[in-house]
């Protein structure tokens, strides 16, 4: 726990005078009385550990600082239902909080350690139903006025310092997001392995879930895209209850997740193990964007050199095979390649697939530095069209990769997804 205890102390001195309060997700009804698989929230597990719902963080800053958890009483009836939990005691005990109470004190305890603040870090906007909680404390606070109690008299958004913190990944995390990549790299490998003309999307689906879950993943990091044929064109497409016709691409868009963290990898390949000239074009240009892109990631490149550098090289292939006209400058100004590739080239990656962190700091791309992590994700999709050759059309190709950012360049994350087209024609004909 002494990672998790860090994070809590770097935070009270990143804030200084004032509370923070950070609660964990609410469990969701999926029907009747059956509930969605629990997950909890990002921000509250990166400071705590503490997997529970109904559970909640508050932070005290200043010359007292301490950290105190609120969370579930033992219970052993319901343990009999739903499973074990730790209670209070059970919680101080193991995760190293200086104080732990029954959550269902909490509107007992916490405005008494709001009281006289002068400061409130909380994420206004995102639950309104902890918005109005807290709003209650407040006022309850307020109406004490003349007793001397006096209310909090800023708010600031917690996620603005813990973004920040997340941002950078510790060795910690970084060995739990390279046995994720790893394990999804397996599992895209194995889809290669299975994929056969006339299977199901959903079947091969099934396959690299399977593998996921067979190497301790707890869960897919997001809902996957396994996307035949022409359905590769629709970015999130994500019904994968379609045939898989010979000649046709098959994009898989998929990752798991392990000990909260998300790896994301898409890998391309032919549903009958061979590329024709076409895709073989296509799909030999986008993985030379994603190598222009992987070359930017290093310390000292900004933000949107990797989609900078990707972008060169789509362009003057979509010039080379007819797909856009003109000067290389001319089709960037007009946005002509928006027609085939259309998104950007990452995101921050860590406990959310789309990770915490601010892309931009006084309005620049800001730098990259070691210990940050993000995808590299160019892609081509060309539905049809009167101004695309024939060939071409329902062609969509999309190869990404999660990369860590070292003091000498980057390390890539998911090198167990094969991605060059002589190691996935030999895998596939394996």
């Amino acid at each position: 726990m002494a990672e998790f205890k860090a994070r809590r102390q770097k935070l009270i001195k990143l804030m200084g005078e004032g509370v923070a309060i950070i609660p964990t997700a609410p469990e969701s009804i999926r029907n009747r009385d059956s509930h969605y698989p629990y997950r909890f929230d990002s921000y509250f597990y990166y400071l705590t550990a503490f997997k529970e719902p109904e559970s909640l963080l508050l932070l005290i800053g200043g010359d007292q600082p301490k950290s105190v958890l609120f969370c579930r009483d033992k219970d052993m009836e319901r343990e009999i239902w739903d499973g074990f939990r730790y209670g209070p005691a059970g919680a101080l005990e193991e995760f190293g909080f200086d104080e732990a109470y029954s959550i269902n004190q909490l509107d007992e305890i916490a405005p008494k350690l709001l009281a006289n603040q002068p400061k409130l870090f909380y994420s206004l906007g995102a639950d309104t139903s902890w918005d109005a909680r807290m709003t209650g404390w407040l006022n309850q606070l307020r109406s004490q006025g003349r007793t001397g109690i006096s209310a909090p008299d800023e708010i600031a958004d917690i996620r603005k310092l813990v973004d920040e913190m997340r941002l950078y990944k510790s060795a910690y995390e970084i060995d739990i997001m390279r046995r994720s990549g790893r394990i999804a790299g397996i599992a895209h490998q194995r889809a290669m392995q299975v994929t056969k003309p006339n299977k199901m999307e959903f079947e091969i689906e099934a396959e690299f879930l399977h593998e996921f879950y067979r190497n301790g993943a707890q869960a897919a990091a997001y809902t996957s895209i396994v996307a035949g044929g022409a359905n590769a064109c629709t970015l999130h497409y994500n019904a994968n209850n379609a045939k898989l016709n010979d000649g046709d691409l098959l994009l898989i868009d998929a990752g798991c997740e392990l000990d909260g963290y998300a790896s994301d990898i898409t890998r391309t390949f032919p549903v009958n193990g061979k590329f024709s000239a076409a895709q073989k074009d296509l799909y030999e240009l986008v993985l030379a964007s994603q190598a222009a892109a992987i070359a930017q990631v290093k310390p000292g490149s900004h933000w949107n050199a990797p989609h900078e550098a990707a972008l060169d090289v789509l362009i003057r292939g979509f010039i080379d095979f007819g797909l856009c006209k003109g000067s290389p400058e001319a089709v960037l100004e007009s946005g002509d390649y928006r027609q085939f590739y259309m998104h950007r080239t990452g995101h921050w990656l860590g406990l959310d697939v789309h990770d915490a962190g601010e892309y931009k700091a006084n309005g620049e791309w800001r730098k990259l530095e070691a210990g940050m992590t993000l995808t590299v994700e160019p892609g081509c999709y060309v539905r049809p069209a009167d101004n695309v050759p024939e060939h071409f059309w329902n062609i969509g190709i999309r190869i990404e990769d999660d990369a860590l950012v070292t003091e000498q360049g980057c390390e890539i994350l998911t090198l167990s997804a094969p991605k060059t087209v002589a190691d996935i024609e030999a895998i596939m004909q394996r």
